[in-house]
């Protein structure tokens, strides 16, 4: 059983739900996103560690830009 990676995805999913919850926007919607991309890196795709935390990183700045242009 792969328990480091679904630490690693608890560990993310935890922090983009508690980062969602201070910014005041969907808790549930940011954490299962990144629970959804992690999953998707590290069993179907095979991208490992890296490929998942990069995933992780892409998703942080996606949302980031995404309420940079709708605040504008």
């Amino acid at each position: 059983m792969p328990y480091l990676s679904i630490l690693l995805i608890a560990v993310c999913a935890a922090f983009f739900y508690r980062a969602a919850e201070v910014e005041n926007s969907p808790a549930l919607l940011w954490g299962g996103l990144s629970v959804l991309l992690s999953v998707l890196a590290l069993f179907f795709l095979h991208w490992g560690w890296l490929g998942a935390l990069l995933g992780q990183v892409g998703l942080f700045v996606g949302i980031t830009i995404f309420r940079m242009m709708r605040k504008e």
